[in-house]
């Protein structure tokens, strides 16, 4: 005699409805707790990096800046117009052999992060926004490339990726994350955790009197030396001499 089928339980939705019983991929409890924090900073990690790969993006030029900065100011119309400079001269129009250099990334937010992804936009080139989550939700600016602009829960994963294919990094007027970021850069750089990349900050006026860089050499915070690590500019122009002043790598497809 053949033996009995072991009877189902008298009522399965205890144990199906249970947390236990979700597959962890579907479980957001799971997924958003405290154990799985490294998972979270690897898939912040890794849906960038597939995008940004699939788009052939090599390099990208980083536009920092205050989100608070008005439309038709000097500082926004000069990020603007940067923007559609470095994305003409740069190399992100080429696209050769599906890759591109010097593609225009930003915060993605307003401000001086809207008016460099508006340059590029109007060049008709692809530029990035990493937007970050805040408690007042920022929201990303409409001129970065919809496939290209991202969300981050974690600030060290969204520096992290402005920093790994950055060629280039400028600086407009900003506060405090605008500074955060800014003097991360210029540590990884001092630090040599990142290559000689050109930094220009845009306005003297506005970062000698907000940071008074030669007092840290006077007190020996840092070294003379150190502030060759920077340049000044006052036109989007001049931004762009700058840069290639200061080594910025251009694929020789590129205009000039």
């Amino acid at each position: 005699m053949p033996p009995k089928k072991p009877a189902a339980p008298r009522n399965p939705k205890k144990h199906t409805g249970s947390p236990s019983f979700r597959l962890p991929a579907l479980d957001p409890d799971f997924l958003l707790g405290d154990s799985m924090r490294g998972v979270r900073f690897l898939l912040e990690y890794a849906k960038a990096e597939e995008a940004l790969r699939l788009a052939g993006i090599r390099s990208t030029i980083v536009v920092f800046g205050s989100a608070r900065t008005k439309l038709g100011s000097r500082r926004y119309e000069a990020a603007r117009e940067f923007g559609r400079i470095a994305s003409h001269r740069g190399g992100s129009l080429d696209g050769k052999d599906a890759v591109r250099d010097n593609v225009i990334a930003t915060g993605g937010g307003p401000g001086i992060m809207e008016a460099a992804n508006r340059g590029a936009s109007e060049a008709g080139a692809l530029s990035i926004g990493f937007n970050i989550r805040l408690p007042q939700e920022q929201y990303p600016n409409p001129y970065s490339t919809p496939e290209l602009t991202f969300q981050f829960h974690y600030f060290a994963m969204r520096k992290m990726h402005l920093a790994m294919r950055a060629n280039g990094l400028v600086v407009f007027p900003g506060g405090f994350g605008t500074m955060d970021e800014l003097f991360e850069m210029l540590t990884l750089r001092q630090t040599e955790k990142v290559g000689a990349l050109p930094v220009v900050l845009f306005d003297r006026a506005y970062w000698t009197s907000v940071v008074n860089f030669d007092v840290l050499v006077a007190e020996g915070m840092i070294e003379k030396a150190d502030l060759k690590m920077f340049s000044f500019a006052e036109s989007a122009e001049q931004i762009w001499t700058q840069l290639i002043a200061g080594g910025l790598t251009i694929a020789k497809k590129a205009k000039r």
